[in-house]
Formats: C-alpha cells, sequence, structure tokens
C-alpha cells in the first residue's frame, strides 16, 4: 500500500499509460470503451505481467472475459504486482483451482428466477438482470457464469415477461436493475426500461446498481442525469473497493448524479490484498462521504469458482468493523454481510457488543472495552395505569 492511497485528495490520473494525442478523446465514454484493455498483447504493451498474471490471462478467455477502460486502468501501479488494482481486474493463475466450498451460482439466483433474467428471492422486492456486459470485469464477480460472453452459461433475459410478472405480483414493491451494468445501456433503451417500470402502480421505487461511475465516469453526462431525474424516487448502489479508484473525475460524475437529487450508496467487496484493513477501509469510507456516497454494504467474498486468493476470514471482517465502529461518524460505517450461500439472502454480521442478557439486564460493551449496564424496560402493569388514570382524574379542575 502506498501512502498516497490514504491521503484524501482527489487527483486525475488522465492520460497515463496512454499517449497525449489520446486526451482529446479521453473524456468520450464511447472512446473509453473502444479502447478497453482486453488482450494479452494489449495489457503486456503497457505493463510488466508476474508469470501468475500472464498464466491467468491466457486462462480468462473460458471463464470471465479480461477488459479494463483505460480510465481504470490508469490506476494500476505497474511497478508493483501486488497493486490493489491489478488483484481487481488482472486474472490470475488461481482463477483456474476451484475450491471444495466454491459454487458457479453461489447467491443461487438461477433458483429464484421465475421468469428470464428476473430474480424473486425477497418478498416484496426483485433483481431484474437487463444486460450481461459490464465496461470491466472484476475477476471475484458473483455473476461470472452469465456476464462477459465467453462463460458456458448465458445469461437469458425476456424484458416483456418480466413486465408482466411485475404487473401480477402486487406484492413487489421495489426493482434493482442490475447485470452486467445497466449504464451501459444507451440513455434512450433505459428511459424507456424506467418509463415501464413506473407504470406499473404498485411498484414504489426502482434501484440502479453500477460500477460504471468508477469504471467510466465519462459516461455519467448532464443527459444522462436529466433523464435519470424524471424517475425518482430512483437510487442508485455504486461498487467501490479501494480510495485509489476515487478519482477527480469519478467524485464530479458522482456530484453531477447527486445534484440530480438521486440518493448514493456504496457496496465494497472484502478482498485479500485489496482492502482488507482498517486503514484502507476508513480511507474508503471517509472519501466516499466527501463524495457524497454513503457507505452502504460490505461484503464478505461470495464463494464464486476461483475466488479463494481473493477471499478473507469472516474474523479479518468483523474486525475492520470493530476498527471503524466509534473511530469515525456512524455515517462511514457500512453494514457487514454473508450473502448466505445457495440463496439465503444477506445475513448481517457484527461484532458482538452484548456481553450477557438476563431478565431486566442487558450488559454492553462499547468500542473501547467499557462494560455497561442497561436496564431493560419493565412493563406497566395495568393496577399502574389504573392508578395513575385516577391520580390525573382527581387533578381535573
Amino acid at each position: 500500500m502506498r501512502p498516497s492511497d490514504l491521503d484524501p485528495a482527489f487527483i486525475s490520473h488522465a492520460p497515463g499509460y496512454w499517449s497525449s494525442d489520446d486526451m482529446e478523446k479521453w473524456d468520450d465514454y464511447r472512446w473509453q470503451l473502444r479502447n478497453r484493455v482486453n488482450t494479452l498483447t494489449d495489457l503486456e504493451s503497457r505493463i510488466h505481467l508476474t508469470d501468475v498474471e500472464r498464466a491467468g490471462v491466457l486462462l480468462a478467455g473460458n471463464k470471465l472475459a479480461m477488459s479494463i477502460t483505460p480510465h481504470f486502468f490508469n490506476l494500476i501501479d505497474k511497478e508493483d504486482p501486488d497493486c490493489p488494482i491489478r488483484r481487481q481486474l488482472i486474472p490470475r493463475i488461481e482463477e483456474g483451482w476451484t475450491a471444495p466450498e466454491e459454487l458457479s451460482d453461489p447467491c443461487g439466483e438461477d433458483s429464484h428466477m421465475p421468469v428470464p433474467g428476473l430474480v424473486h428471492r425477497y418478498p416484496d422486492r426483485v433483481l431484474f438482470l437487463v444486460t450481461d456486459r459490464c465496461a470491466s470485469y472484476c475477476r471475484y464477480c458473483t455473476r461470472s457464469r452469465v456476464v462477459s460472453g465467453v462463460g458456458e452459461q448465458h445469461l437469458e433475459m425476456n424484458w416483456e415477461a418480466a413486465f408482466q410478472y411485475l404487473e401480477k405480483h402486487t406484492e413487489v414493491r421495489d426493482v434493482l436493475l442490475s447485470g452486467g451494468d445497466p449504464l451501459l445501456l444507451t440513455d434512450s433503451i433505459l428511459d424507456r426500461l424506467l418509463t415501464r417500470l413506473r407504470s406499473i402502480p404498485h411498484i414504489q421505487f426502482v434501484r440502479i446498481g453500477s460500477r460504471i461511475p468508477i469504471f467510466l465516469p465519462q459516461r455519467i453526462t448532464p443527459e444522462l442525469c436529466a433523464m435519470l431525474k424524471k424517475h425518482h424516487p430512483l437510487f442508485i448502489s455504486i461498487h467501490t473497493n479501494h480510495p485509489r479508484e476515487l478519482t477527480s473525475e469519478v467524485r464530479d460524475g458522482l456530484g453531477r448524479l447527486a445534484d440530480a437529487g438521486i440518493p448514493l450508496g456504496n457496496q465494497s467487496v472484502l478482498l485479500r490484498g485489496v482492502n482488507d484493513s482498517v486503514e484502507v477501509q476508513k480511507a474508503l469510507v471517509h472519501k466516499l462521504l466527501m463524495c457524497r456516497v454513503r457507505p452502504y454494504y460490505l461484503y464478505q467474498c461470495d464463494l464464486i469458482t476461483g475466488s479463494s486468493h481473493l477471499r478473507t476470514s469472516v474474523a479479518e471482517g468483523v474486525s475492520i468493523i470493530e476498527g471503524l465502529r466509534g473511530h469515525t461518524t456512524g455515517y462511514a460505517i457500512p453494514q457487514y454481510v454473508i450473502d448466505g450461500p445457495g440463496g439465503g439472502g444477506k445475513i448481517p454480521i457484527n461484532p458482538n457488543y452484548v456481553v450477557d442478557a438476563t431478565p431486566g439486564k442487558i450488559t454492553l460493551r462499547n468500542y473501547e472495552g467499557g462494560i455497561f449496564e442497561y436496564p431493560d424496560p419493565t412493563p406497566i402493569s395495568e393496577a399502574t395505569l389504573e392508578d395513575l388514570h385516577h391520580q390525573a382524574l382527581h387533578r381535573c379542575p
């Protein structure tokens, strides 16, 4: 970890590995997409790969494609083989090994899919998968089985069937758009999608899960924000794992979304060698708040096939939360969760602050280790209520 990673300053990283001639096109998100690093030749022309990385890239075409936007690629420290940005986006040979506990569909989404592309696992909300493509591909992606177009399984989608399902199921009040990344859709297609969802009376609000503001902040145009603003209440959950990812371009893009009245939350994944320390997590959450983003979830890395080299122990995650609680503002502390393998949903994991519980008393531990007793409320008896009632009547003039 470089000392600058803990610096709260927002730094521009353009053009970095690209030539000065590219500066004229740098802010065009379409140029960014066309010039993604997605081949071994292109990758090796820019940085020196380790043997572990080179073997990983050769294997990547059989599982999850490699694709990195120029913006995000510029965050890589080419002198550091353990760079936290490299670990997230450049394949490693460890991806070729499947640990006994790993699953291709760790969250059990396929078994909760009543129509293609729509996951209904919780009573009042659904996950609507609207695309199988992303601007860049995270090596720990929980949907690596269906995104990027190179795996054995392909994401099946049927938007019209999904709309019809939602119209019939009046218990659904919340729709999360994900994929792939919904913000890769054009403004017009996304507008039509949101308009159709807004036409269903019982859907109260819509969320978008996206890493576009981090991978491709140039996509967050004033035109996109103006269109999104029409569809309130609309929430966006971004995904960033390391403070280095929060550049000045990212900050400005997030500011445009916030100015459009869109509440922003962040979902991080706890990753070995990336953000598995209190220092990095604290720098990340503080910087997020400066970007007007509320830290929302810190996920234990899902049991996705080939991810064992990136997973930490649960104890490490609990220790990080304990290192944040009481040591920084409550707004900065995400909820640490494990997505129950096989479809159990999000399960919150917290440090144990309840030391003991007996009738009428709870013993608590605070962030400094101090012990405090809190008396459980004693219910007011009917006789006491009646007596108070009589006292009130006697005081009436």
